[in-house]
Protein backbone atom coordinates (compact mmCIF):
# COMPACT_ATOMS: atom_id res chain seq x y z
CA UNK A 1 0.00 0.00 0.00
CA UNK A 2 2.67 2.64 0.55
CA UNK A 3 3.81 2.11 -2.85
CA UNK A 4 0.15 3.49 -4.04
CA UNK A 5 0.45 5.97 -1.61
CA UNK A 6 3.83 7.15 -2.73
CA UNK A 7 2.30 7.38 -6.56
CA UNK A 8 -0.26 9.42 -5.39
CA UNK A 9 1.75 12.01 -3.55
CA UNK A 10 3.63 12.53 -6.64
CA UNK A 11 0.63 12.60 -8.67
CA UNK A 12 -0.11 15.19 -6.51
CA UNK A 13 3.00 16.80 -6.50
CA UNK A 14 2.78 16.99 -10.53
CA UNK A 15 -0.94 18.43 -10.47
CA UNK A 16 0.14 21.38 -8.11
CA UNK A 17 3.59 21.96 -10.21
CA UNK A 18 1.01 21.90 -13.53
CA UNK A 19 -1.39 24.20 -11.50
CA UNK A 20 0.90 26.84 -10.69
CA UNK A 21 2.38 26.47 -14.82
CA UNK A 22 -1.26 26.51 -15.74
CA UNK A 23 -2.05 29.98 -13.72
CA UNK A 24 0.96 31.85 -15.12
CA UNK A 25 -0.13 30.80 -18.38
CA UNK A 26 -3.37 31.99 -18.28
CA UNK A 27 -2.07 35.61 -16.41
CA UNK A 28 0.71 36.04 -19.55
CA UNK A 29 -2.32 34.98 -21.87
CA UNK A 30 -4.56 37.51 -20.17
CA UNK A 31 -1.87 40.12 -20.25
CA UNK A 32 -1.32 39.65 -23.66
CA UNK A 33 -5.09 39.79 -24.56
CA UNK A 34 -5.37 43.31 -22.68
CA UNK A 35 -2.32 44.83 -24.35
CA UNK A 36 -3.93 43.84 -27.60
CA UNK A 37 -7.04 45.61 -25.96
CA UNK A 38 -5.91 48.77 -25.44
CA UNK A 39 -6.61 51.79 -27.72
CA UNK A 40 -3.78 52.86 -29.80
CA UNK A 41 -3.14 56.77 -29.61
CA UNK A 42 -3.43 57.68 -32.97
CA UNK A 43 -0.94 60.64 -33.89
CA UNK A 44 -3.18 64.06 -34.99
CA UNK A 45 -2.65 64.38 -39.09
CA UNK A 46 -0.64 67.87 -39.19
CA UNK A 47 -2.74 70.52 -41.16
CA UNK A 48 -0.90 71.22 -44.73
CA UNK A 49 0.86 74.45 -45.05
CA UNK A 50 -0.84 77.63 -45.88
CA UNK A 51 0.25 79.48 -48.62
CA UNK A 52 -1.93 82.67 -48.11
CA UNK A 53 -2.10 82.36 -44.26
CA UNK A 54 1.79 82.83 -44.11
CA UNK A 55 1.66 85.85 -47.01
CA UNK A 56 -1.16 87.90 -45.17
CA UNK A 57 0.79 87.05 -41.78
CA UNK A 58 4.23 88.59 -43.89
CA UNK A 59 2.74 91.03 -45.49
CA UNK A 60 1.13 92.58 -42.55
CA UNK A 61 4.26 92.68 -40.82
CA UNK A 62 5.84 94.71 -43.44
CA UNK A 63 3.31 97.04 -43.70
CA UNK A 64 3.47 97.37 -39.88
CA UNK A 65 7.24 97.98 -40.35
CA UNK A 66 6.98 100.82 -42.85
CA UNK A 67 4.37 102.35 -41.16
CA UNK A 68 6.14 102.59 -37.45
CA UNK A 69 9.31 103.82 -39.93
CA UNK A 70 7.20 106.33 -40.97
CA UNK A 71 6.29 107.20 -37.93
CA UNK A 72 9.79 107.27 -36.47
CA UNK A 73 10.57 109.55 -39.85
CA UNK A 74 8.08 111.97 -38.62
CA UNK A 75 9.09 111.98 -35.20
CA UNK A 76 13.10 112.94 -35.78
CA UNK A 77 11.92 115.49 -38.31
CA UNK A 78 9.59 117.12 -35.26
CA UNK A 79 12.54 116.69 -32.90
CA UNK A 80 14.99 118.43 -35.32
CA UNK A 81 11.76 121.82 -35.90
CA UNK A 82 11.68 121.71 -32.29
CA UNK A 83 15.70 122.29 -31.60
CA UNK A 84 15.95 124.51 -34.60
CA UNK A 85 13.17 126.49 -33.24
CA UNK A 86 14.54 126.74 -29.78
CA UNK A 87 17.87 127.86 -31.12
CA UNK A 88 16.64 130.73 -33.23
CA UNK A 89 14.38 132.00 -30.31
CA UNK A 90 17.28 131.17 -27.85
CA UNK A 91 19.17 134.05 -30.44
CA UNK A 92 15.93 136.51 -30.46
CA UNK A 93 15.88 136.59 -26.82
CA UNK A 94 19.71 137.31 -25.97
CA UNK A 95 19.33 140.02 -28.64
CA UNK A 96 16.49 141.60 -27.26
CA UNK A 97 17.84 141.29 -24.00
CA UNK A 98 20.89 142.97 -25.39
CA UNK A 99 18.73 145.75 -26.60
CA UNK A 100 19.10 145.20 -30.48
Amino acid sequence: MSDALDKAEAAVREASANTADVAQIVAAVLAAQQAAQQPVVAQQATAPFDTRKWLTIGGLGIAGGLVASLFAVAVAIGAVSVAILALVLRGLWADFQKGK
